[in-house]
């Protein structure tokens, strides 16, 4: 089985979408990030992802009170990622009821913060983002690329309690070219632990693969459903939910 997490990238209040992370190639697919979780919650899904892409930049949340919102009324589960760098902001949204943060950037600048959130609520709720160009790590909103490799990062974490991974493969994101799934499958291979697939999901076929590479526990789709390439009634369905 494949979980299927529907994206919703936040940027000004608004959902967007970036080409391969530039903040300078962005596309507006709706005014209101609370009413499009809402909608993908009455299409079926269990998980939605959300990602705060200014507070990514500014290193704080930003457009945290649409996350706070869909926790509070929605019954689909979230998960953010984007600007959490301090324990108070990974309390704020896991205390009022966000099910998971994704930390990121933190665990390069930061990894003695990321160990403590391993060690205070536990792996299946501090999920580690690992963004990745070229094989090396990208922080900061992906404006700057760290020379520790992806692999060798995740192994690290694990020894704290990592049991969960978001991987991106930036040079798909948003391009619709298909998964990096032998990069994503290897990841798992490696730690061992669950991983979610992130960018270039394009097509049913494009699941399938994901689904039947082993290790790959979900994957996050963004544009695809943006576009009307397929519905998310359809990715449900072929993720075998």
């Amino acid at each position: 089985m494949l979980t299927i997490y529907p994206a919703i990238d936040m940027r000004g209040g608004k959902c967007v979408r970036l080409l391969q992370g530039d903040y300078d190639k962005e596309t507006v697919y709706g005014d209101s990030p609370f009413e499009m979780a809402a909608r993908f919650e009455r299409e079926g899904a269990e998980w939605i992802h959300m990602v705060d892409l200014d507070g990514a930049k500014e290193g704080k949340p930003v457009n945290d009170e649409y996350v706070l919102r869909a926790a509070k009324e929605l019954n689909a589960r979230i998960q953010i990622g984007g600007g959490i760098r301090n324990a108070a902001s990974a309390a704020r949204y896991l205390d009022a009821g966000v099910d998971r943060v994704i930390l990121g950037s933190s665990a390069i600048s930061d990894p003695e913060f990321v160990k403590e959130m391993l060690g205070t609520y536990g792996g299946d709720r501090v999920v580690i983002g690992i963004d990745a160009r070229d094989g090396f790590v990208a922080t900061h909103g992906w404006l700057e690329t760290s020379k520790v490799e992806a692999e060798e990062l995740a192994l690290e974490l694990v020894r704290f309690g990592a049991e969960w991974f978001v991987m991106t493969d930036i040079a798909r994101d948003g391009m619709l070219s298909g998964p990096n799934t032998e990069t994503i499958a290897g990841l798992s291979d490696a730690t061992g632990k669950k991983v979610i697939a992130s960018g270039g999901v394009s097509s049913l076929a494009d699941l399938t693969r994901l689904k039947e590479s082993g290790g790959v526990e979900g994957a996050i789709i963004g544009k695809a459903l943006y576009e009307g390439r397929f519905t998310l009634e359809e990715a449900l369905r072929e993720g075998g939910r």
